[in-house]
């Protein structure tokens, strides 16, 4: 690992003047991601600025009826969140799906939401990989790839994004907060991570020097009825080989709001807005589930061992909406 240097920062302004004066420092939360990275070489900041004890560390709810989730919160705290858990339980089931009771002691919610989208090829420096050296190439189109995306991809690069709690912010159209030193800004979780393209190394439209404040969840009544459910090859702590976050209100038979999203799948957490559309104002059964993930799925172009990833989602949607039907029913 290279030497690196180490700040604690005490306020929001004082975490910016530090990237702002060394332009090889981190920001540091929990750790779980950016440190593991150091240890393999793939990151090697000259500093890292500790933002773990920032005033950023409370769940309150906003003036519309929302939520407001800071930037330090940990996901520990987060999911056993006492109105996340009654408003917005896929968001717990997801970040207790995501990871072992250590790390989401350690992990913070900005920290999640920047951890690197990475397959087995970025993570090895011996390897070629565009994300990691851009115009390298992409061995796992043509190597390892059974886990990669299916949809969204390009040929610089078929990873895809890991986080559980990412997919269930998608979902409810979560809303980022950040600072910077010429001052706040926000951007929807939609667009808070760029398309792949022919810029893999390019993950998201942060600001240079910006510090994720906090996610604002805009009130969603109808995420008190959701669920995620994430596939994984074991059932230890493992990434997922694809996952889904899902609400579903059902009034006289007929869907009158749904929100679905897709984790593992594609480079970022995927919004299923094409099934979205299908199912809207129409009946609740299985076929009408299965029509609407085959919509969305319409798009997808896997790779010659991760095929199976089309009925795997495709599987999900419908279990997971008829669960959530059934719910609705009682």
């Amino acid at each position: 690992m290279k030497e690196f240097g180490y700040q604690r920062a005490l306020d929001v302004s004082g975490a910016l003047a530090l990237l702002d004066a060394d332009p090889d420092a981190r920001f540091l939360g929990g750790g779980t991601n950016l440190v593991d990275l150091m240890k393999t070489g793939v990151e090697r900041p000259g500093r890292l600025v500790d933002v773990r004890e920032l005033p950023l560390d409370r769940i309150e709810t906003t003036e519309d009826g929302g939520l407001r989730i800071g930037a330090t919160v940990s996901n520990s705290d987060l999911a056993a969140h006492p109105d996340v858990r009654r408003r917005y339980p896929a968001l717990t089931q997801a970040v207790l799906a995501g990871a072992s009771g250590q790390l989401r002691n350690m992990a913070t919610v900005g920290g999640n939401l920047l951890q690197r989208t990475r397959c087995g090829y970025f993570a090895d420096v011996t390897k070629p990989c565009n994300k990691r050296d851009p115009g390298s190439g992409c061995p796992a189109i043509k190597g390892e790839h059974h886990n990669h995306a299916i949809l969204g991809a390009s040929d610089h690069c078929v990873a895809t994004h890991p986080s559980d709690l990412g997919v269930a912010l998608t979902a409810f159209d979560a809303v980022v907060t950040y600072e910077t030193a010429d001052g706040p800004g926000e951007l929807p979780l939609a667009d808070f991570y760029l398309p792949v393209g022919d810029t893999p190394h390019l993950e998201t439209a942060l600001p240079q020097g910006a510090l994720i404040t906090g996610v604002v969840l805009p009130p969603a009544p109808v995420a008190a009825n959701s669920r995620y459910r994430k596939v994984r090859e074991r059932a230890s702590y493992a990434f997922a080989i694809g996952s889904i976050a899902a609400a579903l209100d059902v009034q006289d038979g007929v869907v009158r709001e749904v929100r679905l999203a897709f984790g593992a799948v594609a480079s970022r957490p995927w919004r299923a807005r094409a099934a979205e559309a299908a199912l809207l104002g129409g009946p609740v059964d299985a076929a009408a589930f299965a029509a609407a993930a085959d919509a969305e799925l319409a798009a997808a172009r896997p790779l010659p061992h991760n095929g199976y990833k089309v009925t795997l989602m495709r599987n999900l949607v419908v279990a997971v909406l008829s669960e959530l039907a059934e719910e609705a029913a009682r």
